[in-house]
């Protein structure tokens, strides 16, 4: 299947057509049809899909076409679309998804969020938008200074709507949600549905179409994973080590603290690891920096939190190194799913020391397999890694079919998987394993 196949409009296509894409990711195959006949929608697709092309492409078509949208040729003064997102990053990286594809419609966009000054986004929304991307946060904000008028809002985008109720906006959701029209298209996309989430859409969505292109928090298909024990207080050189012996040019390193983001950081920066810190107590301006330096190669580490990550589209990232493990599994997938985007290959190292072993168990569980472990010479740590058994009551891990070893010396971590379509604007080669010697607003 191509673009054209899809019934889209020749401005939308020649916008598509400008960026060299041709051939539409499955979850685009499937939810744009769905979108264009005004269909509510339920999408469960993991990140580097091209999620957000999937319901831009027919919102714009839709927007554009005075059956479906009928105050098109009407001066707006208050958006048609609402989208809502997690974080400042995803907020930007959806509106540059709207202006690239929108670049032939004359539609006029803006994202909202925090960490900026508000007074630029209420003169932009006095002048009239179509498209208002925003975080819950800042968008109540401008609805408690009565600066954006949510009357005229004619589709509802959820996006990352799991990661939203992670971090504690599903009250703010139903707040703004009480401020739309009751007659509205409503699309929820995300990479993974918890109960409460799926109980979110049953109240929101309207007898929906259900797109699911991948399995429940499934891993991104192209990424390897692996584990190297380590000492805790070791952790650091060990990191500094695999920067020097592999020549390490581009890592997003993640933290679980801000704190131990900063001081990680700090010491890459000092030991001639060009690098820098994100997360939510930077400042807009800082992380834009951070992120810009990173994806030219200024940089070659990022040391992220999870909270600053969700939302980060970097173009053939080769690697995520976890220096710590999340304490929720599912941030795991959310982490990993960074790098091996659209096609391309990726690789996902955890530095695990003995007061991890738990979190590392939770997240075999969820992989449904055990996970390459290995020891680093002249790094052997001296704590143990055995991992308790299950509490009573809860199962245990999932057994693979056939037996496996811990030792990390040609372990099998799965059946290989057929490579999925490229997305639209990524690719990229695999790596070389470093195993070859060795309620922000």
């Amino acid at each position: 299947m191509q673009f054209t196949d899809l019934g889209l409009s020749a401005e939308l296509l020649r916008a598509i057509g400008e960026q060299g894409y041709t051939t539409p990711t499955p979850v685009q195959q499937q939810a744009i049809p769905h979108i264009l006949a005004g269909r509510d929608l339920e999408a469960l697709a993991q990140t580097g899909t091209g999620k957000t092309a999937a319901f831009v492409l027919p919102i714009l078509q839709r927007l554009t076409n005075p059956l479906t949208s009928p105050l098109q040729k009407v001066t707006h003064t208050a958006p048609r679309v609402l989208v809502l997102v997690p974080t400042r990053e995803l907020a930007a990286q959806v509106l540059e998804s709207v202006r690239v594809y929108g670049a032939h419609t004359g539609l006029r966009s803006l994202a909202v969020f925090g960490g900026v000054g508000i007074n630029p986004q209420i003169q932009t929304m006095r002048r009239g938008i179509d498209i208002l991307v925003a975080t819950p946060g800042r968008l109540l904000d401008h609805l408690g200074q009565r600066t954006v008028d949510l009357s005229k809002v004619q589709t509802l985008v959820l996006d990352e709507a799991d990661r939203m109720f992670d971090m504690g906006f599903i009250r703010d959701i139903r707040r703004i949600i009480e401020r739309l029209p009751k007659e509205r298209q409503n699309l929820m996309f995300s990479a993974t549905f918890a109960a409460e989430v799926r109980e979110l859409a049953h109240t929101v969505l309207r007898n929906p179409a259900m797109v699911e292109v991948a399995r429940r928090n499934a891993p991104a298909e192209l990424v390897s994973h692996s584990v190297i024990k380590v000492d805790k207080e070791q952790k650091r050189d060990v990191l500094l080590h695999l920067f020097a012996a592999h020549g390490w040019h581009q890592v997003l390193v993640f933290c679980r603290t801000k704190h131990g983001a900063d001081a990680l950081s700090k010491k890459l920066d000092q030991s001639g690891v060009r690098s820098a810190a994100l997360h939510g107590n930077k400042s807009q301006n800082a992380r834009t920096r951070a992120l810009a330096d990173f994806k030219s190669g200024k940089l070659a580490a990022l040391v992220a939190t999870d909270i600053a990550a969700r939302g980060l589209d970097i173009d053939s990232l080769p690697r995520v190194v976890n220096f710590e493990l999340p304490n929720v599994p599912e941030d795991y997938i959310h982490r990993i799913g960074r790098t091996g985007r659209a096609g391309a290959s990726g690789e996902a190292l955890s530095l695990v020391s003995s007061d991890e072993r738990i979190q590392l168990r939770d997240i075999e569980r969820l992989l449904k397999r055990e996970i390459e472990t290995s020891i680093l010479p002249g790094f052997e740590p001296q704590h143990t890694h055995s991992v308790p058994r299950p509490a009573a009551g809860r199962p245990p891990a999932q057994k693979p079919a056939q037996a496996r070893t811990r030792s990390g010396t040609g372990e099998r971590s799965g059946a290989p998987r057929p490579p999925r379509p490229a997305r639209a604007g990524t690719g990229g080669a695999k790596p070389a394993s470093h195993h070859s010697g060795q309620r922000h607003r």
